[in-house]
């Protein structure tokens, strides 16, 4: 049985997603929703997508569209999500899930009540740099001590990855740090008991801390310190140090290398070495399969508590 899907935004990670699906096999995209007609008419065309719209109901309207793929500003990302899963949809949501711990919760329970399947593209937990290390952790051949963490991108002004202007704004604490608080306590193995943050000053215009650091403690002992910046003009990126028991492995994108700086093999982990492909695979084969998906919205929610938390000790009432 083909997949048919719907994807809500043409932007730069929505091509990534057009780009994954290409390769997995009985998926194919039947809608495009994105804000600029011409434009998404343009990347419908390059793909080979059937329908073109600026409102997401038009797509959830089409009975045959299985499924939805929401690549869209972040403050739409939880009632959208509802919206998908009223509509009766399988729905994967880009990281975060929400901006408002309220938000997310809604859509766990709603997703509870229509049993669809409902993920978030929470992609360390997929990308084969860390599904290495988490092998070795599930083995009990490694257990975290520390992890330290950089997220460091140079965004002055409101641009998305391809370098052209936001309609929206970009969140250090509900986006990106949203992806090393998850991925902390997954590979802990064990839930989050203490997070602290501290953020440096706002942003005249964009209205955002522009600097923060956080600490994060996991009931098991292991610590976690993530220091996030749209101030640094480079090297970008994000990069993870596991320091544990039995090693230290350094994390950049796709690549892993042990403390001494040596290059670990990570290329038969999984079927890709593409997180984003790696991540859509798990949502579709959730589908198939009627299963929980990795990253399910339910899984990630503790994240987003902790996120609630933070955010309340930086904007005290």
């Amino acid at each position: 049985m083909t997949i048919k899907v719907a994807l809500a935004g043409a932007g730069a990670f929505g091509l990534k997603h057009l780009d994954a699906m290409k390769l997995i096999p009985d998926v194919e995209v039947v809608s495009l929703i994105s804000r600029d007609l011409a434009k998404t008419q343009e990347v419908a065309s390059k793909y080979g997508i059937p329908h073109v719209t600026t409102k997401l109901e038009d797509s959830l309207a089409i009975a045959e569209v299985d499924a939805v793929i929401l690549v869209t500003p972040t403050q739409m990302h939880a009632s959208q999500t509802l919206a998908c899963l009223e509509a009766g949809k399988h729905v994967q949501v880009e990281i975060p899930l929400c901006d408002a711990l309220k938000d997310g919760q809604a859509v766990v329970q709603r997703a509870k009540e229509t049993g669809k399947v409902a993920m978030c593209g929470h992609t360390r937990r997929f990308n084969p740099s860390h599904q290495w290390v988490r092998q070795r952790i599930v083995k009990d051949e490694f257990h975290i001590q520390q992890m330290d963490v950089q997220t460091y991108f140079f965004r002055r002004t409101n641009m998305n990855a391809l370098g052209q202007p936001r309609s929206w704004t970009d969140h250090l604490l509900w986006h990106h740090a949203a992806h090393t608080v998850d991925l902390f306590a997954y590979q802990a193995r064990s839930p989050i008991v203490q997070a602290n943050a501290l953020q440096g000053p706002i942003h005249p215009t964009l209205g955002i801390a522009m600097d923060m650091s956080i600490q994060l403690k996991a009931a098991n002992g292991a610590i976690c310190t993530l220091s996030l910046s749209f101030n640094n003009e480079g090297p970008l990126g994000t990069f993870f140090r596991y320091i544990g028991d039995t090693g230290t492995y350094i994390a950049r994108y796709d690549d892993l290398f042990n403390g001494k700086e040596e290059k670990i093999d990570v290329s038969q982990v999984d079927v890709s070495m593409n997180g984003i492909e790696l991540q859509d695979r798990e949502f579709f084969a959730a589908i198939r399969e009627g299963r929980e998906p990795n990253a399910s919205v339910a899984q990630v929610l503790p994240c987003y508590e902790v996120l609630h938390r933070l955010e309340q000790q930086l904007n005290p009432a």
